[in-house]
């Protein structure tokens, strides 16, 4: 089965930090909970605008740890919109939000 979840983040380049989440599951829009919505969720990535590709600068939680990190609130999404409570549902909105997660700074901006 492919991922069911699909997670953008609404603005990129130098706005970045002014954007929200834009999550869905099987093509239904999800209300993330604030201030969640508007913040980074804090998934492993390289960040650096100066050093994408170095390991030095990689931050956040792997999928395991993010997963027991962020299970209450995520637990409480999943009842509100009927999506099972597994850890493949989990792991799959991980990997969803993995792919368009941020950090400030991460636009070559601010620091």
């Amino acid at each position: 089965m492919t991922n069911p979840f699909t997670a953008t983040w609404s603005e990129q380049g130098h706005l970045i930090c002014l954007g929200r989440w834009e999550i869905s599951y099987q093509g239904r829009p999800l209300e993330v909970p604030a201030p969640r919505n508007e913040e980074d969720m804090g998934t492993y990535g390289i960040y650096s605008f100066l050093y994408p590709d170095d390991p030095e600068f990689a931050e956040g939680l792997e999928e395991d740890d993010w997963m027991l990190e962020n299970i209450d609130w995520l637990t409480d999404l999943f009842i509100a919109n009927d999506i099972p409570i597994d850890e493949q549902h989990a792991r799959w909105f991980y990997q969803a939000v993995n792919s368009s997660d941020w950090r400030c700074g991460s636009c070559g901006g601010c620091t």
